[in-house]
């Protein structure tokens, strides 16, 4: 599997009537490509996948694998807490083109280590595709460990991980490994992880890029971009990610209830961050 080390957990641009605007997804995913994005997350957490419909969702990853950059993947987020819907949406990523799936563990309902493999068991037998395992906790109520995740290694077409769980991130037999944050993508590339699944690449994925190519100068660039991260994430993403790209000139547009857009604090705090950065004109605050 090889998916490349920048993954960008793309946005979903809605227009004015929050509908899904599939001109300024485009443009969006060129941009990245043209700015350090090896492949892209569509539909994924970042992409609001929890408030598209089946029909917006799949029309997204169809879009993606259409107009994709030359050489870029699309990774499909397909998963949900329904293990029959997962499937089915995994089945049907597949038949449209994705090159990958990004399958979250079941969030609300709190399966036993039992119902995760029986899950996953299930989801892997609907695509002959590579799927990454997404574990993250602080959203889904429920860990999966280090030895959960090397079982489910030997699930066949299982074979990575966005490991959002920062205490357990480590290598794992069997699975390429993905920081699933980006305040953890230079402590994943120095374990020999893949890469990560960013959001931070949006606003600065030519630095995050570096990190993967320069090594040597990784520390100081992850030092560097710090205040990018904490921003980003100052309150439920993608509302600052958001905020940011429409400062930057981007159609990224809104966001669907529950979650509603940046507050005129927040909107200044990504001000001054892009400031500082050099991306838009004014004194760095």
């Amino acid at each position: 599997m090889d998916l490349g080390a920048i993954l960008t957990a793309i946005v979903t641009p809605f227009d004015q009537e929050l509908r899904v605007d599939h001109e300024a997804f485009m443009a969006l995913m060129r941009h990245l490509a043209d700015n350090g994005s090896d492949g892209f997350v569509v539909a994924g957490t970042t992409g609001e996948a929890s408030t598209l419909t089946e029909e917006e969702q799949l029309r997204l990853i169809e879009l993606a694998v259409l107009e994709r950059p030359p050489g870029r993947t699309i990774i499909a987020g397909t998963g949900t807490n329904d293990t029959r819907q997962a499937a089915h949406l995994t089945a049907r990523a597949t038949e449209l083109g994705a090159d990958a799936m990004l399958s979250v563990t079941p969030y609300y309902n709190k399966p036993s280590r039992l119902g995760l493999r029986r899950h996953y068991e299930e989801v892997a037998r609907a695509t002959d595709k590579p799927i990454l395992l997404y574990n993250i906790p602080a959203r889904t109520a429920t860990n999966m460990p280090p030895d959960l995740l090397a079982e489910l290694a030997q699930i066949e077409n299982i074979e990575g991980v966005k490991q959002a769980n920062p205490d357990e991130l480590q290598p794992i037999d069997g699975l390429a490994l993905y920081a699933g944050d980006d305040a953890t993508l230079a402590r994943t590339l120095d374990i020999g992880g893949a890469g990560g699944v960013s959001v931070a690449s949006h606003i600065v994925g030519s630095e995050m890029r570096r990190m993967v190519d320069e090594p040597e100068n990784r520390a100081e660039i992850d030092a560097s971009l710090q205040d990018v991260y904490r921003t980003l994430f100052m309150t439920s993403s993608p509302t600052c990610t958001k905020a940011a790209l429409n400062l930057l000139g981007h159609n990224a547009g809104g966001l669907r209830l529950p979650l509603v857009e940046a507050t005129e604090h927040e909107s200044e705090a990504v001000r001054a961050m892009l400031q500082r950065h050099g991306l838009v004109a004014g004194a760095p605050a």
